[in-house]
């Protein structure tokens, strides 16, 4: 059984979480070229050892972190990371102001 360290909920089965790929810099838009968006999307490697991936919590608290994990005995190590995707709290709007209003 995989143990994965939730930074809000604490070590849980690795079924309770959706693998969201390993981290990887993502090419400019304006510049990438056609093979450099096809490496980015398509190719990935296939590292024996410590890799750094996003795990996504879909039966816990929704919330993406960030793992080092070793791929050959699945340890995981150092204190996984929130990746702030989206702020907690949602934007307001500041109401119009009435013009004419005293």
């Amino acid at each position: 059984m995989i143990l994965l360290t939730c930074p809000c909920c604490g070590p849980r089965n690795v079924s309770e979480f959706a693998y969201g790929g390993s981290l990887a810099d993502r090419p400019d838009p304006a510049d990438a070229t056609p093979r450099e968006w096809r490496d980015y999307l398509y190719l990935r490697d296939n590292t024996r050892g410590w890799v750094t991936e996003r795990w996504y919590h879909r039966a816990g608290c929704r919330q993406f972190f960030v793992v080092e994990r070793d791929t050959v005995t699945d340890e995981t190590r150092d204190p996984p990371a929130v990746v702030d995707l989206m702020p907690a709290e949602p934007p307001t709007a500041e109401p119009p102001a009435s013009e004419g209003a005293p």
